[in-house]
Parts: C-alpha cells; sequence; structure tokens
C-alpha cells in the first residue's frame, strides 16, 4: 500500500515522558516528508500547546481538542463544540460535587477554580501554562473540549452525561470531555475528506486510550511500544518504545522508509 499521509498523537507517541522530541523522530519524520508522505498531528492538545511544537517538527497541519477542531495548513476546516446546554448542565454538577473544570476554547482556556489539587497536578503534567480563572467562559465562546478534574472512584457521578458527552481519562485525576461520538477519528475525517483523500491512504500513531478510534479508522494503525495496554487491540502493528526508534521503526513497517 501506497500511504499519503500521516497522523502523530503528541504525548508519549512524539514527545517522551520528559515531554521531548527525541531526534531520531524529527529525523524520521523530515525523511517521511522528503518522500511524498504529508505529516499531520492528532492531538488532545489544543492548538495554543501546539505550535512551538509544530515548527520544531516542520508539521503545518493538525486534528487537535480530540477531534473537535481540524486545521489545514493554517485553515480551519472543521469544528464540532459541546452543546451549550449540556455545557450548563455539567457545569452545575462538577459545583455540586467541588470538582474542578477547565474550558477549552479555539484560541484560549480557562478553569472555574483557582488553584484546584487535582488540576494543578493534571494540567502541571502537560507541561504548559496554567489556565487562568474564568468561571462564564463557557457562555462567551464555543467549547471544544473541557477538563474534568476527579478521581475514577468519582465517575459514576456523571453517567447521566453519557449520552451528551464523550469522557476519557488521560491522568489519575482529569478526564476529557469531547462532544458525544467525539474522537480524534471524526476529525481526521474531516480532514481527508478536504484533501480528497481515503481512510486507507493514512497511517495514524498513538499511544493512549484517546487514540483507540484513530488507530482503528486509519488505513494502518501504529500502537507505540509504550501504549496503554487497552490500545494495542487497535492498532495493526506494535512498535518500539517513543525513546527507542518508535517512529522510525513504525514507518519502515508501513514501508514508507527504508531500513
Amino acid at each position: 500500500m501506497s500511504y499519503k499521509i500521516a497522523f502523530f498523537d503528541i504525548d508519549g507517541t512524539l514527545v517522551n515522558e520528559e515531554k521531548v522530541i527525541p531526534q531520531d523522530t524529527i529525523d524520521a519524520i523530515a525523511e517521511m516528508k522528503e518522500k511524498g508522505i504529508e505529516p499531520v498531528i492528532a492531538t488532545g492538545r489544543a492548538p495554543y500547546f501546539l505550535q512551538s511544537l509544530l515548527k520544531e517538527v516542520g508539521i503545518e497541519s493538525y486534528v487537535c481538542l480530540n477531534g473537535a477542531l481540524a486545521v489545514y495548513k493554517g485553515e480551519v476546516i472543521y469544528r464540532n463544540p459541546i452543546a451549550p446546554s449540556t455545557l450548563a448542565t455539567l457545569v452545575e454538577q462538577s459545583k455540586i460535587h467541588g470538582h474542578a473544570l477547565c474550558f477549552e476554547g479555539e484560541s484560549q482556556y480557562y478553569t472555574d477554580h483557582d488553584g484546584h489539587e487535582y488540576m494543578l497536578e493534571s494540567v502541571g503534567s502537560l507541561k504548559v501554562e496554567f489556565p487562568k480563572v474564568n468561571a462564564d467562559f463557557w457562555k462567551e465562546e464555543p467549547i471544544y473540549q473541557m477538563f474534568l478534574h476527579t478521581l475514577a472512584e468519582d465517575e459514576h457521578l456523571y453517567t447521566s452525561f453519557e449520552d451528551s458527552v464523550t469522557f476519557i481519562r488521560w491522568h489519575e485525576k482529569a478526564l476529557d470531555v469531547l462532544p458525544i461520538g467525539g474522537s480524534k477519528a471524526k476529525g481526521i475525517e474531516a480532514l481527508l475528506n478536504q484533501l480528497n483523500l481515503t481512510k486507507e491512504d493514512a497511517i495514524a500513531f498513538g499511544d493512549n486510550l484517546n487514540d483507540k478510534e484513530m488507530l482503528e479508522y486509519v488505513g494502518f494503525g501504529i500502537a507505540m511500544g509504550n501504549s496503554h495496554p487497552d490500545v494495542i487491540p487497535y492498532a495493526n502493528f506494535v512498535t518500539t518504545h517513543v525513546d527507542e526508534k518508535g517512529i522510525r521503526n513504525g514507518l519502515i513497517k508501513a514501508g514508507i522508509l527504508d531500513k
């Protein structure tokens, strides 16, 4: 199969636990581009947490916020915000239980709690700037994703929302909250349609629970050697660890790079 486009998760895929991109990964993507394969980021991160990385790896396009926003070479081609009515009820429920929220818009994000322990720990693990406080931000702009800062043992408090949003745990103390049915695969589908490509033209790399749909959707899904165990069944191939030439070895397996 001759692939035309490759989608890359960030955390645990392009960057390691220290949030550093291995030099061999940068080199492998550059070699892939020389062969005419277009690289695209596919991440749960918001666009304002991508810009320095995009420059470092030489990538122009991205599917972000777990598929709720897709941008091709600077042009937004897909938006899928959370319904305002859903936001209102979820905000009220989180207040009752004392759980902090972070609201992610297209160009900025805010939290409704100042200094909440769970928020500081989980957002801190991303090594990004902490949000400022604006509890009403969700009323002012479309919200594409939220962080709900709660433990797994308290997830049952939000089961009534399972018909209106999708929850994905990304940290011991945080869940992603997406539009119902939202996933990276949805954003990828929109971008492929824009480019008149099929899913069989695409490969993807990922390692975590929010990568399952993406890996299953594309023509060739590659799980990192450091992947969450539940991700493995969705991949066509398991490459090596992010720090052990995982991207290069996956591109070799896909027939894009030579050994």
